[in-house]
């Protein structure tokens, strides 16, 4: 079935509409950042830069790493955005730009979220690398999608709600695992968490400043919930609709995040860049030997 225009926009160039990247220049392997300045620490790591481009917020780089072809790109804040990275990235992968219609074979990406995050469990300190084993969507942007309950863990997500007392006037959370075969790649130098990515960085993420909020006590709540030996151990802006729509698009992805401040402890690194540059080490090692 062809794709219309007014559906997936290609640019004059061959581009896509958002990201300005070309299918040829797309690599299997995507770490996604949410600072466009982040990019930049990077390239320096590159043995080559084979193209870069920069529309928006979205900034992007593919070059080689240890002989590993690897595309960064920055995505902005917040799910709604993912929600264009994601679908632009398959169809770069999935989509034959010159016909509009779905190429016969898969191509499966390996996406990591790199980012930041608040840590909100006890006993763990500032400067963690948290990968999101699981996933909690606080956005609502997996409900707009059909059959999403097929990749969520309904479960989980009952459980929680009840847990949370959670407002009918909230879009219902979701629950995502993360691709296993990415887990197990990253689990021996991270911590293990379960993360909510929030549609926001003061009300949805429990803070006050002016105005109150609907859920007084979601802090605490989320930090007591327990399923199994599951726990709330993190908060963050993007990683649940990056997990969502790669589980429905057929592509592994992860989220791991430095905990750069604790909502526990009321404490918070300001200066963080150096601990994340380790991050970013970290992770093209783990790209590279994919």
């Amino acid at each position: 079935m062809r794709i219309p225009e007014s559906e997936l926009i290609i640019n004059s160039d061959g581009s896509i509409f958002h990201l300005h990247i070309r299918p040829e220049h797309l690599a299997d392997n995507v770490i996604l950042v949410g600072d466009p300045g982040r990019v930049a620490m990077f390239k320096p790591y590159f043995q080559s830069i084979e193209a870069e481009a920069a529309s928006r917020e979205f900034v992007w780089a593919t070059g080689i790493y240890k002989g590993a072809r690897i595309t960064v790109l920055s995505t902005g804040i917040g799910t709604d955005n993912i929600d264009i990275v994601m679908t632009e990235l398959d169809a770069l992968a999935n989509i034959d730009f010159s016909t509009r219609e779905v190429k016969p074979e898969h191509r499966t990406l390996n996406i990591v979220r790199l980012g930041t995050c608040g840590a909100i469990q006890p006993e763990i300190p500032l400067g963690s690398f948290i990968l999101s084993h699981y996933s909690v969507g606080f956005d609502g942007l997996m409900n707009w999608y059909a059959n999403r309950e097929e990749v969520t863990d309904l479960a989980m997500e009952e459980a929680f709600m009840k847990h949370m007392h959670w407002p009918s006037t909230l879009p219902n959370p979701y629950f995502i695992k993360a691709s296993d075969k990415l887990i197990e790649h990253f689990a021996d130098s991270t911590v293990r968490g379960m993360t909510v990515s929030a549609p926001g960085f003061y009300g949805p993420q429990g803070r006050v400043v002016r105005q109150q909020l609907a859920m007084p006590t979601m802090l605490e709540d989320a930090e007591s919930f327990r399923y199994g030996d599951w726990k709330i151990t993190n908060f963050e802006m993007e990683g649940s609709a990056i997990a969502g729509i790669a589980k429905h698009l057929g592509h592994h992805a992860i989220t791991v995040c430095c905990a750069i401040a604790h909502r526990y402890l009321k404490d918070a690194n300001t200066d963080y860049k150096p601990r994340v540059a380790q991050l970013v080490e970290l992770v093209l090692d783990k790209m590279a030997s994919l």
